[in-house]
């Protein structure tokens, strides 16, 4: 298998992939597409015909998707334990959790963000029922502590945290008990804070 390239823009969902990387301490290269004509430019739809980032690409294999590359890297880097192996208990809560915060968090975090109100009679349709539904859920998430899966943090924690903080940070969700320590701890990770200052460090470069 060859390397890993990364195709993001420091203002992207990409600083997620950049964290994961950091925290598997490999090798990688990263390669800045702008946003407008470049991303959704022939050349870069060839990548991803969305026109989005981040992509991945490691040797010939691409991932697209934010959550699946987490995944990806999680298990096919076993060595930092970012995943539970498939015949752990704890895989169980891992793979919920990492869904449910890709799926109907995300989900609810985008509606109240773009002011979609679900009516209630219409909450049967959508998968996060309804914004209180899925922030009363999450909070469950982090009963067992410190991480969704105990002690051990995982790519599933990794994802979480940083849908959390953007949300928190952008005031769609609400402070409640144990989110801000949730997305503390995990941002003040080595891992975050190297992704994370390079990823500042070229928000002028794209």
């Amino acid at each position: 298998m060859h390397g890993l390239t990364l195709y993001s823009n420091p203002q992207s969902r990409g600083r997620m992939v950049h964290w994961m990387l950091e925290e598997l301490q490999v090798s990688y290269e990263t390669v800045w597409i702008r946003y407008g004509d470049e991303m959704k430019g022939d050349a870069y739809r060839v990548i991803n015909p969305m026109g989005k980032v981040p992509a991945l690409m490691h040797g010939d294999l691409l991932i697209t998707e934010c959550p699946a590359i987490c995944a990806y890297l999680a298990d096919r880097f076993p060595r930092h334990r970012l995943a539970p192996p498939v015949d752990d208990p704890r895989r169980a809560a891992y793979l919920r959790w990492f869904f449910f915060a890709a799926g109907p968090l995300e989900q609810a975090i985008t509606a109240r963000k773009l002011g979609w109100e679900v009516p209630p009679e219409r909450a049967r349709m959508v998968g996060f029922g309804s914004f209180e539904d899925t922030l009363d859920t999450l909070q469950q998430a982090m009963l067992g502590g410190p991480w969704l899966c105990g002690d051990n943090f995982t790519a599933a924690d990794l994802y979480l945290s940083s849908q959390l903080g953007w949300a928190m940070q952008e005031g769609i969700v609400p402070e409640r008990p144990g989110f801000a320590d949730y997305v503390a701890a995990a941002f003040a990770r080595p891992a975050a804070e190297r992704a994370n200052a390079f990823n500042d460090a070229n928000i002028g470069e794209t």
